[in-house]
């Protein structure tokens, strides 16, 4: 399942289609002349606008990390959702979140976060036309009717401001147009029986007032066969509708959107062998034992007794998304612009995953067992979950000082508050499963924040710019065991997980409520030698509010963690050269983290139990560089190519308390503890070996390695337009991306690479050690899209083939548990197109 976006002011959480519109029509849809990177019709690099600052900019004057990517380049380089944007930018990875193919986890320069449970933030915020997108459960978001994407990278902690240490990734969409009514209507066909349909008109009601109506439809196969059940997993099915308002009355200027979408698949664990036949190797394979379907009959978890209807939810990951929004903007003098930006968001989730396999952990033992029969522990996982969110700010804009000073300032307010009810199924053998946990999480988020940032234009050469905002956030936590002994009359048993109930470790009642007040400055100097020319360094804070490991089941592990604060330095190079047919953008910076959040989720070789806690482990250093450039040599001829380095690691503070406040060991003296082990001939996995292989301490009793930092990433391609006779047009074009080694498992470490045999037994191997997926280690790979299209006059229509992974090639993608997660294999699709 994917998200799309169908408004062009609204957010649609609705599948990805797999590859884009071919260049040229989509550009006549979308790209307003002076926002493509590079025409394919025209000579040169044209200008791209942006609002990183809050206000339109040549991308080439901002002094932020920036990549920008105009409806044309996007159709270009085939991104047709936010996931593949990830592709093309230096020092970011992406990818879906565990079992959830709605959402995504952004890691940009070594922050981000894999958990989607309302009690974690993301540390890369995304935002829709000014609208912060506060969970991470939908954000796949699908690149339709957007006019640019923009990916800033570094905290963005005083304009964006929350939760935004690693970056944002700011979408902005298409406006209805006042001049005519205009649209199109697609068709499309492609891999695993996949169908697909949208259309859009747009509908100019007077000379200043348009509205555009827009619909989607999508449904699949999915790219995985389950040989348990003989079921397909991984589908991308979903609908969704919006409408888009636009006014201008002269002095003020309204845009406004609602949509409604809805979407139904999954991500779940695949394999690249057949299990029933482990020598062929040519697809994605699973063993789940439980088997799809929103309602069933009968509850997939029996004999256990799960309250609530998740009870009854079968495999798969279903959401539901509503979003309003409304900027309203007036002209109060000349050069002062006020701007009401107000949003809302409510978002319904609800999924069964099976996070397990038969070759590795076991899947519920009913109705069907696991293929392989392996009796070391699995996990399944049942979720019904509601969010809202309401946001209002205030913004101005304006110069001061017949110019000296251009500024932009305002008030944040943002409300959220969340209802999950979850339960967690842990199989200890093929026949027996237990329920380690069911509950129902409510809580809640506040804040305020006000900000101004200024830039001082000393000389037509010189640009101080200097920000601030100070933030006020309050989170709040309350929680309820479901299960009957623990709504009985009298006291809670000690393991019932519920408010009355949470103490940690040592004995400290766990707080049930968090604030935060901080201050966020930016400092930053670019000097502008010419107009092709601006060379910036930066000093920027950020930070990212606390929360609770709400994962945990039991009454001692719902600990708080604190915030995330990051303190980061640029400098860099922006130019273009050769009469503006080559941009060349160099940024160079060094990011410091205290106390990074840091997810882990660690198991019990032996019972395969998992336990899931998240903490602020160390602090975290990452130093880089990124490269971009894009060439437009000749009409309709486009080069580009992005590269990144990185070089990062943890932080320990060695002056830590052995334990601290909630009885929890500093990595310190887990480190110590773990090395006192395996001086003793003992492994991970049997009796005092907890501290191995644990949180960021690895299986040998060092400090790990950071996920998905790889050392370097590059992406390159190009697209040519030929023109043929008869005004037709065929446009091919192919990308390439490519990362190096990364790790993808918190400890670095794969329960199943032994077998290791000390004096507490011997560590089992993997009984599929030739699979790919085995290690903590994503290794490196290459990835290559292509598309060709053909376009007829005037851009009028358009056929289009293309293919995502054309080489099929299979590689790790993230990691649950000690398992990791494959790619999705080859997909081709082809589309037709009329435009009117």
């Amino acid at each position: 399942m994917r998200t799309v976006l169908l408004a062009a002011t609204a957010l649609c959480s609705i599948p990805l289609f797999a590859v884009a519109a071919a260049p040229a029509a989509q550009a006549a849809q979308s790209a307003p002349a002076g926002t493509s990177g590079a025409s394919d019709k025209d000579d040169g690099l044209s200008e791209i606008v942006v609002t990183a600052q809050r206000r339109e900019q040549s991308v080439q004057d901002v002094p932020v990390a920036i990549s920008a990517f105009s409806a044309e380049q996007l159709a270009r380089q085939g991104a047709s959702s936010a996931l593949d944007i990830a592709q093309f930018v230096p020092n970011m990875i992406a990818q879906n979140n565990t079992g959830v193919g709605s959402a995504n986890a952004y890691y940009i320069r070594g922050l981000g976060n894999t958990e989607t449970i309302p009690t974690f933030d993301p540390p890369v915020g995304t935002y829709i036309d000014d609208i912060y997108l506060s969970r991470q459960n939908a954000n796949n978001l699908s690149l339709f009717d957007v006019e640019r994407i923009e990916v800033l990278r570094g905290p963005q902690g005083t304009l964006f401001g929350r939760n935004t240490t690693g970056g944002a990734i700011n979408v902005i969409m298409r406006k209805p147009d006042f001049n005519e009514v205009s649209g199109y209507g697609e068709i499309g066909y492609g891999s695993y029986n996949k169908k697909l349909a949208r259309a859009s008109i747009n509908i100019p009601l007077a000379p200043t007032f348009a509205v555009k109506l827009s619909a989607y439809w999508q449904n699949d196969d999915g790219y995985v066969h389950n040989v348990t059940t003989g079921e397909r997993l991984n589908d991308d099915d979903g609908w969704g509708a919006r409408i888009g308002v636009r006014g201008d009355l002269g002095i003020a200027r309204w845009n406004a959107g609602y949509a409604h979408i809805v979407a139904d698949g999954e991500a779940l664990l695949n394999f690249d062998c057949n299990p029933a036949a482990p020598t062929s190797c040519n697809g994605r394979f699973a063993t789940l034992g439980m088997r799809q379907g929103r309602q069933l009959a009968v509850s997939p978890f029996l004999p256990l007794q799960i309250a609530g209807r998740k009870a009854f939810f079968g495999l798969g990951n279903y959401t539901q998304t509503d979003l309003v929004t409304s900027n309203l903007e007036f002209d109060v003098a000349q050069n002062m612009t006020l701007s009401f930006i107000t949003g809302f968001i409510n978002q319904a989730q609800q999924y069964a995953l099976d996070f397990a396999d038969g070759r590795a952990l076991p899947s519920l033992a009913n109705p069907i067992p696991p293929v392989m029969g392996y009796t070391r522990g699995g996990f399944a996982y049942t979720n019904d979950g509601v969010s809202n969110q309401f946001s209002q700010e205030i913004k101005l804009n304006g110069k001061i000082g017949n110019g000296l000073i251009d500024y932009v300032t305002g008030f944040y307010y943002i409300k959220e508050t969340n209802r999950t009810d979850f339960a967690d199924v842990f199989s200890i053998s093929p026949t027996t499963s237990l329920l380690l946990g069911d509950r129902v999480l409510s809580n809640s988020a506040t804040a305020y924040a006000g900000y101004f940032q200024g830039d001082i234009n000393v000389t037509n050469q010189i640009v101080i710019t200097g920000g601030i905002r100070y933030t006020d956030e309050t989170k709040t936590l309350s929680i309820r065991d479901s299960r009957p002994a623990c709504n009985a009359a009298g006291p809670l048993p000690a393991n019932c997980v519920s408010d009355p109930n949470l103490f940690a470790p040592s004995g400290v009642a766990i707080p049930r409520s968090q604030q935060a007040k901080i201050w966020t400055p930016r400092l930053a100097i670019n000097f502008k030698p010419n107009d092709d020319l601006l060379i910036f360094a930066s000093a920027t804070r950020g930070f990212k509010s606390g929360g609770w490991n709400a994962r945990g089941t039991s009454a001692t592990t719902l600990l708080p963690f604190g915030p995330e604060k990051i303190w980061s330095y640029e400098a860099g190079i922006k130019s273009e050269l050769f009469d503006k047919r080559v941009r060349a953008n160099l940024t160079v910076y060094q990011a410091d983290v205290k106390d990074l959040q840091t997810p882990s989720a660690l198991v019990n070789p032996v019972t395969g139990a998992i336990t899931f806690l998240t903490r602020n482990f160390a602090d975290y250093r990452n130093r880089g560089a990124e490269l971009e450039l894009t060439f437009a040599p000749a009409r309709g001829l486009n080069f580009f190519f992005n590269g990144g380095y990185q070089n990062d690691k943890y932080i320990i503070n060695t002056a830590a308390p052995a334990v601290d406040v909630y009885g929890i060991q500093s990595v310190v003296a887990q480190q110590a503890a773990c090395k006192a082990a395996i001086a003793a001939g003992r492994v991970p996995g049997g009796p005092n070996t907890a501290a191995c292989a644990a949180g960021i301490v690895t299986p040998t009793g060092e400090i790990a390695t950071p996920v998905r930092t790889p050392n370097f990433t590059v992406a390159l391609g190009g697209s040519y337009r030929i023109e043929l006779p008869s005004d037709l047009s065929l446009v091919p074009s192919v990308n390439g991306n490519w990362h190096s080694n990364q790790e993808v498992q918190t400890s670095n470490y794969s329960i199943f690479s032994g077998p290791i045999t000390g004096t507490n037994g011997t560590f089992s191997a993997n009984p599929f050690a030739g699979n790919l997926l085995t290690g903590s280690q994503s290794l490196a790979a290459w990835q290559v899209n292509a598309t060709m299209a053909l376009i007829g006059r005037a851009d009028g229509w358009q056929l289009t083939a293309g293919c995502t992974n054309c080489f099929d090639k299979a590689f790790a993608q993230t990691s649950l548990a000690n398992t990791t997660y494959i790619s999705p294999p080859r997909m081709w699709t082809v589309k037709a197109r009329v435009n009117f």
